[in-house]
């Protein structure tokens, strides 16, 4: 099979917010205890987090975590986790049937982000709560006045405000399984004003209103008409959630996942564009995807665990070679889209449907989802660059003309280098590359992901069975493989 990729460099997609490469932490099994915070783990810091996993974090290149959820967040008292740890509330936890401790809060998670070089992208709780609870939380974490929720975090010993810039108008409001779930209009007013107030109370911030939690939601559409309709002057950003999955093993099927987050962010672009214009507005709504992933190895094993445990195992996804190969394609989409997606997170960061595991009171790894994500998050910075392909098609039960090559390049003008991501979908033939329209680079490495069938993963014990290699036969895309290709100027 042979493929020629054209790049214009004169021909830009946008420059890519580095937010675009954010993730996301949840009280949810155990992302937070037993993944970033374990205090008796023999790499614990001082404030108890795993400095094994904090390194791991750090070599992502992490822009921005969204924190505290996610459905979590839906039930979730902020003034339950700040102050004198001992004097916090134990609580039930509702979305996820858990107990939450409340040993973390946003106290200690804005210290962990600091730690991580990251920033935090913080969700207010639309469902039990409102606009004062999201106002008083603002001042705590944002202002330097001499005003009640401002002074209760100088007495919780910090002195300096937390600066947080990126806000969520509560969580996948349209869901019914979302506790405090809202009909279209309800949601969009509460939005409204909540927006109002946190704006009122610091002008600096962006906000996030909740869009539709998938799009085969019923009320896709209407929900970001309606929510639109009211909050456009005073949002900055609409969600988009969504995952993918391979449950019925039909890897050419789940290979082309991508073509369907294409079509939603390419539909809910329309519906912003048509809500400005409806407006007469001159403001663009642009997009956070801030929940997507793979998402189905665990649903059947997570109905067996107990309800009413502190941390249990949920949602912990082994992930495998087909998983990275989607994720690779998901990660070319965003960025082909960049113009528009300035913020999206990958969901979620430890333990929990995630590239980094651990063993409570052990071991640390990586699956391998993490390599396409380090590959872009690092290389991936820059200018998107139009990237024609033509190559050869397959079809699918839905869908039609799929190429089996899928790819973006990015132009880094820091260093000048040209970076080609690229996911070959075939499952059984090698891919010819043949490059133009950058003449006077020379190729300068070719990496590879791949693996000896598609389900092989790491484990604990296992940790590098998939890891990427520098190929010997460049220019050559390997069978169902991701593909970094680097060019700079000879």
């Amino acid at each position: 099979m042979k493929a020629k990729i054209t790049i214009d460099l004169n021909n830009t997609i946008d420059r890519i917010d580095p937010r675009i490469f954010g993730s996301f932490i949840e009280h949810l099994g155990r992302a937070v205890y037993g993944g970033i915070y374990e205090p008796a783990h023999n790499t614990a810091d001082d404030m108890g987090f795993r400095q094994d996993v904090l390194e791991l974090v750090k070599q992502l290149n992490i822009q921005i975590i969204r924190y505290p959820g996610g459905n979590f967040v839906s039930g979730y008292n902020w003034e339950d986790g700040i102050g004198e740890r001992s004097k916090r509330p134990r609580k039930l936890e509702l979305a996820w049937n858990s107990i939450e401790t409340n040993e973390i809060g946003i106290d200690e998670f804005q210290e962990w982000t600091k730690r991580a070089n990251s920033e935090v992208m913080m969700t207010v709780n639309l469902g039990t709560r409102g606009a004062d609870e999201a106002r008083n939380l603002v001042e705590y974490c944002n202002l330097n006045t001499d005003t009640y929720y401002a002074n209760l975090r100088k007495q919780n010993g910090f002195e300096k405000p937390f600066n947080i810039k990126l806000w969520c108008l509560g969580n996948e409001m349209d869901g019914d399984w979302q506790i405090g779930y809202k009909k279209p209009l309800e949601y969009a007013r509460l939005a409204c004003e909540t927006a109002k107030l946190m704006k009122l109370t610091d002008p600096s911030i962006e906000l996030v209103a909740c869009g539709s939690s998938g799009p085969l939601m019923p009320t896709f559409g209407e929900w970001e008409r309606t929510v639109l309709r009211e909050c456009y002057e005073h949002v900055d950003y609409i969600s988009l959630h969504s995952y993918y999955g391979n449950p019925d093993q039909n890897s050419s099927e789940y290979l082309a996942s991508s073509i369907d987050m294409d079509n939603f962010i390419k539909d809910t672009i329309h519906i912003c564009d048509e809500i400005k214009a409806e407006k007469g507005s001159e403001k663009n709504i642009m997009l956070s995807f801030d929940e997507w992933n793979i998402w189905f190895h665990s649903k059947e094993q997570d109905k067996k665990i107990d309800r009413w445990q502190i941390a249990p195992p949920l949602l912990e996804d082994i992930y495998n070679v087909e998983d990275a190969l989607v994720v690779g394609t998901l990660l070319i989409t965003l960025l082909k889209n960049c113009d528009r997606v300035k913020v999206a997170c990958l969901a979620q960061l430890v333990n929990v449907i995630a590239p980094i595991m651990t063993e409570t009171g052990g071991r640390t790894w990586v699956q391998t989802i993490f390599y396409p994500f380090l590959h872009c998050s690092v290389h991936g910075r820059g200018i998107a660059l139009q990237t024609k392909c033509n190559c050869d098609t397959y079809d699918t039960a839905t869908k039609f003309n799929v190429p089996y090559l899928e790819s973006i390049a990015v132009l880094n003008d820091n260093d000048d280098t040209i970076t080609l991501f690229a996911v070959n979908r075939s499952l059984d033939n090698d891919c010819q590359l043949e490059i133009s329209g950058f003449d006077g680079y020379s190729l300068q490495s070719h990496t590879v992901l791949t693996g000896k069938d598609l389900k092989q993963c790491n484990t604990a014990d296992n940790p590098n069975a998939v890891i990427p290699y520098d190929t010997d036969t460049p220019m050559i895309l390997s069978p169902h493989s991701w593909n970094m290709l680097i060019f700079s100027k000879s």
